[in-house]
């Protein structure tokens, strides 16, 4: 069976996720249609990355991204550093002819987005970014159904992403709250998602409406530089630095086929973990989404007899999208891992395919033209037209 060989840059909690895909996949679809090898991964220091080669894996380690990309022994770079380096890491890759797999959001505006996906077509390579979370299986059933037609026409969406991490203020400056790293705040790192959500359901974001604000002003500087999310430990005796992007992010939508829509995101809702939700009404039904409960979707049909409406639960199992390679009984338990084992599966196979794959660059810098029409939006006060990539 073909192998692919693995560069993996960056082994922070995504190059986790990743590490753990590269091995999982074979064992859930087999056949595989290529087996991953963890060859070697990259890190800020050599330390750091020789310890996550032993923990994760991988063959080979080094802190220089830049000899894993000319290395002719690989076939992907997988891209799982902070935003500021995605657009020259993935440059460097397609000039090299490998396929990219790049961490979400693509780049940091959409100009830069922009040079990302002029590179990986002029190279014609394979790329893809990674919005996982519309491979979980009761999201992929969703897009089935509305595509069969069964809540008939789209009429409005309405989605949610909510975290509370960062809701506390002596929580830590890491990189996600500075802009020239980041690009943006809770609309890039998790608004992105209920973007491409809305975007792969409902079909393309023409126009946008946005609020942004920023509730905490200035954070404790972190000491190092590894970022843990709400597992950071907490200082309010620190010296502070500010904070330059949006804590939250609310937007009206409108659609390209005349739907209509919200999206709401922040790292700021206390109660809130992973709160990612989406709701859409059609002419003849409507459907719910909880990632808190993935295993479940909400369906409710006008065709109902009056005496059973309302909505049901359908439980994802072997019936259902990914189905043959995950878990033989329904609502046996879909996790975080199991979206990226998909991912990387769909990403494998369009490789050995000589295929696409969605979400590719391409979308991706369409996802960072939303998220800039809705900073422009935001600073207008107004409705904001979306430019649509051809």
């Amino acid at each position: 069976m073909k192998k692919l060989n693995v560069g993996l840059i960056g082994a922070g909690f995504m190059g986790k996720a990743h590490s753990l895909a590269y091995v999982a996949m074979p064992m859930f679809f087999w056949p595989a249609p290529a087996i991953p090898v963890r060859k070697t991964i990259v890190d800020v220091s050599d330390s750091i990355a020789a310890e996550a080669a032993q923990r994760f894996g991988f063959e080979k380690s080094t802190s220089n991204w830049r000899s894993v990309v000319e290395d002719p022994e690989i076939d992907i770079i997988d891209i799982a550093t902070p935003n500021h380096l995605h657009a020259e890491i993935a440059i460097a890759a397609a000039e090299a002819g490998k396929h990219i797999i790049s961490e979400k959001p693509l780049a940091r505006s959409g100009d830069e987005a922009k040079t990302m996906y002029d590179a990986v077509k002029n190279a014609g390579i394979v790329h893809m970014v990674a919005f996982n979370y519309r491979r979980t299986p009761a999201v992929a059933l969703a897009k089935k159904y509305i595509n069969e037609g069964a809540i008939g026409d789209v009429l409005n969406f309405r989605g949610t992403y909510l975290q509370d991490w960062s809701a506390d203020p002596d929580g830590p400056l890491s990189w996600r709250f500075q802009k020239s790293i980041a690009g943006s705040g809770s609309l890039g790192d998790i608004g992105t998602h209920v973007v491409d959500m809305a975007r792969f359901l409902c079909g393309e974001i023409t126009q946008v409406n946005t609020q942004l604000k920023t509730w905490v002003k200035t954070r404790p500087l972190q000491a190092g530089g590894v970022d843990k999310l709400g597992a950071s430990t907490k200082d309010s005796t620190a010296p502070r630095g500010e904070v330059d992007v949006d804590d939250e992010v609310l937007s009206l939508l409108e659609f390209q086929n005349g739907a209509i829509g919200s999206l709401e995101a922040t790292r700021n809702a206390h109660g809130r973990n992973n709160f990612l939700t989406f709701e859409i009404h059609g002419t003849l039904g409507s459907i719910y989404f909880n990632y808190e409960r993935r295993d479940e979707l909400q369906v409710a049909f006008a065709t109902d007899q009056a005496d059973r409406k309302g909505f049901r639960t359908v439980y994802t199992g072997p019936a259902h999208p990914y189905g043959e390679g995950l878990w033989p009984i329904p609502a046996l338990g879909i996790g975080y891992g199991e979206t990226k084992i998909i991912e990387t599966y769909d990403f494998v196979k369009a490789i050995m395919d000589g295929g696409e794959v969605s979400p590719n660059f391409k979308d991706g810098y369409q996802i960072n033209l939303i998220a800039d029409a809705m900073a422009a939006s935001s600073q207008s006060r107004s409705w904001t037209p979306v430019q649509i990539v051809k």
